[in-house]
């Protein structure tokens, strides 16, 4: 078993959530700094650099997140470790769909849509070769849908 497979099934446990979300974003900063974003997740799982613009305070904000690629688009999922409300990032998208990702270094400026419907069965899928405890995740949120949006790029 690799170590990307061993922390994959880690990440159906119970106590890997709480634990990974106090862990996991202050690594991930200081990486993506001394990196200048060419690496997230310690390079673990495709991971992405995204920067909203806050539904109030019109500020840049700023979140390293998993991703899924189809074809020229990024499939990210408000997952939130599965706790019970939706990401900050998913509800500024919603307000404002323009936003920046970093990937592998590159600044790449995208537009958001919510994948729904049939689609978001299909997308769904890819997410889940790229972390398999989204399943986990959304059955602990039971009380809402976790978003799942296509960042596709803006020329």
């Amino acid at each position: 078993m690799s170590f990307v497979s061993f922390v994959q099934r880690l990440g159906h446990q119970r106590w890997f959530s709480p634990l990974a979300r106090r862990v996991v974003p202050p690594i991930d900063r200081l990486v993506i700094r001394v990196t200048k974003g060419r690496v997230v997740a310690l390079g673990l799982i495709p991971s992405l650099v995204l920067t909203t613009t806050g539904r109030r305070s019109g500020q840049p904000r700023t979140a390293p997140i998993s991703y899924a690629p189809d074809g020229d688009s990024f499939v990210v999922i408000g997952s939130n470790w599965g706790q019970h409300d939706h990401p900050g990032w998913s509800a500024n998208l919603l307000a404002h769909p323009e936003a920046t990702i970093v990937v592998r270094g590159e600044r790449i400026p995208v537009r958001a849509t919510l994948v729904e419907g049939p689609e978001r069965d299909r997308v769904w899928a890819l997410l889940l070769r790229v972390w398999p405890a989204y399943v986990t995740y959304e059955r602990r949120a039971s009380n809402r849908h976790l978003r799942i949006f296509r960042l596709d790029r803006v020329s």
